[in-house]
């Protein structure tokens, strides 16, 4: 860094040190010399951002795992809401061994397809209607998020695709659940 030593300078110069005066004044530029330098340094390490090695982390402030992670299980809510999941399985052949033990073998056809078939296939719109409107808030929850959280820093384009995926399939399934559960889309057979 263009330091020199006491002996260096002293050799440049073709006379040699010889007193201590001479040292003295040649050690104190060379320390104001290394002062200068780590000054610069250090200078220069302030204006420049340090590059992030193995293992560091700057912090930049929310980093949108969390919104991410709501939109997937939002989509993949919306996905169960429509394709079924083992909890509305197990409610419907819970309801549907209900309906036997309440229905005596003396009872009415229809009263047999009613309550052995009819409580079941409405269990399973219910549920599904449950994890449709799980989707819906899960959705919206993830979208509306950027306007209450930190407002300067946008979302990710990926999380915002995801998240409307979820909301549509979750309003996709809210409807057919609905539609499922007042029996005009698929409703039971008449028993005349």
């Amino acid at each position: 860094m263009g330091t020199k030593t006491v002996d260096e300078a002293a050799a440049e110069t073709g006379a040699e040190a010889t007193n201590d005066e001479e040292k003295a004044e040649a050690t104190e530029a060379e320390e104001t010399a290394q002062e200068t330098a780590q000054e610069m340094v250090e200078g220069t390490a302030e204006e420049t951002p340090a590059e992030d090695g193995p293992g560091e982390t700057a912090p930049e402030g929310p980093s949108g795992v969390g919104q991410g992670a709501g939109a997937v299980v939002s989509a993949g809510l919306g996905l169960v809401s429509l394709t079924g999941g083992w909890v509305a399985t197990v409610a419907s052949a819970r309801e549907t061994l209900v309906g036997q033990l309440r229905t005596s073998s003396s009872a009415s056809v229809a009263t047999q397809i009613k309550e052995v078939y009819g409580d079941a296939w409405h269990t399973t719109a219910l549920w599904g209607g449950l994890f449709a409107l799980a989707a819906l808030i899960v959705g919206v929850v993830v979208l509306a998020r950027p306007a209450f959280g930190a407002p300067g820093k946008p979302q990710a384009p990926w999380i915002k695709s995801v998240a409307w995926g979820g909301v549509a399939l979750g309003g996709i399934g809210l409807l057919l659940a609905v539609l499922k559960y007042t029996d005009i889309l698929l409703g039971l057979p008449s028993a005349s």
